[in-house]
């Protein structure tokens, strides 16, 4: 069983969604990105997305583009992203790490060269946010030879016939973009997404995570108590940017603080899903 599918088994049995945090690989810096990610597991993460820095992050907002441009300033590269998985490896065998960007890092290396190196380091998932599933055949066929989990996007727009065409490959859980827009501008409706959700549960076993407009542990709270996962990510960044000249101990610390509150309120609908 990989990672991902144990991760699920295992909060399916407590009655519980994952919390999800994602953070940019190398950003601010690579050593305060390194402290970051392995003090993740500790904060109350089940699963991790690492983000890939690109220059161009078309569906991001302002707080992950930032981020981005912060990584690629202090030198973040596709190289050292994998050097941070591996040392992550070294002390967590357990919690899945999924890489999350676009297909342009991806397109330069060569996607059986990606699979193979992001696999030797220890990556569980993709999801590559421009990379749809009728143009995705070059890097699904390696990934599935490597075992490593092809995460599909779902959003507010995908109408039923189109959502078929999402699931064929799919693997690990879906993520369903809880707005239309990009990441961090804006928040999303609970009955829609509850109405989403009901629809994409009928075609797919598949966990589903919600991401996209999560910032404060009231509205975690609130995608547990729907999904099988909350993903925050903007909110997670943001408190690096502010913190980004404290030093490394004061980013990691404020960083922990509040994925410990947003894993807090997750953890607290243990059991809502088998009551509902």
């Amino acid at each position: 069983m990989s990672r991902i599918a144990a991760c699920f088994a295992e909060l399916k049995a407590q009655g519980r969604a994952a919390f999800v945090p994602f953070v940019t690989a190398g950003d601010p810096d690579f050593d305060t990105s390194r402290a970051i990610l392995e003090a993740l597991p500790g904060a109350g993460a089940d699963l991790i997305e690492l983000g890939m820095p690109f220059s161009d992050p078309m569906a991001d907002g302002p707080a992950v583009q930032a981020s981005s441009l912060r990584a690629l300033h202090a030198g973040a590269t596709m190289a050292r992203t994998f050097k941070l998985v591996r040392g992550f490896r070294q002390r967590d065998a357990k919690t899945p790490i999924v890489l999350m960007g676009y297909y342009n890092p991806v397109h330069a290396r060569g996607a059986e060269r990606f699979v193979r190196e992001a696999a030797e380091a220890g990556v569980d998932g993709f999801i590559i946010v421009d990379l749809p599933p009728e143009e995705d055949a070059v890097l699904l066929k390696p990934a599935n030879a490597a075992g490593i989990d092809i995460i599909r996007l779902v959003t507010p727009t995908t109408h039923d016939a189109r959502l078929v065409t999402v699931l064929n490959g799919a693997s690990g859980y879906l993520y369903y973009v809880s707005i239309t827009g990009v990441t961090g501008t804006k928040s999303f409706a609970e009955n829609d997404v509850k109405t989403a959700l009901a629809r994409i549960k009928k075609a797919s076993t598949l966990p589903v995570a919600v991401g996209f407009g999560i910032r404060t542990p009231a509205q975690a709270a609130q995608i547990a108590r729907i999904a099988d996962a909350a993903v925050v990510g903007s909110a997670i960044v943001s408190v690096i940017a502010e913190r980004q000249k404290d030093g490394k101990d004061k980013i990691v610390a404020a960083v922990s603080e509040l994925c410990r509150a947003l894993a807090d309120s997750i953890h607290a609908q243990a059991g809502a899903k088998v009551r509902a």
